[in-house]
């Protein structure tokens, strides 16, 4: 066979998995939507009982314990940065105090 005719079969063999793919999905997509419209009826349903108030409050009280979530995230990554910063120094100092003969803490510059 040419490679002209391995082409086409190659292309024909792609139509039919194509072609059937799209068979399986016909079948499988409207059951799975039909499902899903369901449990979003009964989600409707249930925010139908509720006035506009408690849906705004409930908004309103979400969107605060969001908002206090990030602060506290953010204060933790502040403190754990600070406290790596003064890890880092202190290792400095000492590592300094150690080449120079000087103790940790002590800022006068040794006589030479």
């Amino acid at each position: 066979m040419s490679k002209e005719n391995k082409s086409e079969a190659l292309s024909r063999r792609k139509a039919l998995l194509f072609l059937g793919l799209g068979a399986a999905l016909s079948i499988v997509v409207p059951t799975v939507l039909a499902v899903s419209g369901a449990n979003a009826q009964e989600k409707a349903g249930e925010e139908a009982n509720k006035s506009g108030t408690e849906r705004r409050q409930e908004r309103r009280t979400h969107r605060t314990e969001r908002r206090q979530e990030r602060r506290t995230h953010r204060t933790e990554r502040r403190q754990e940065r600070r406290a790596g910063r003064e890890e880092r120094r202190e290792a400095r100092r000492t590592g300094r105090a150690e080449r120079h003969g000087t103790p940790p803490g002590d800022t006068t510059k040794p006589k030479q």
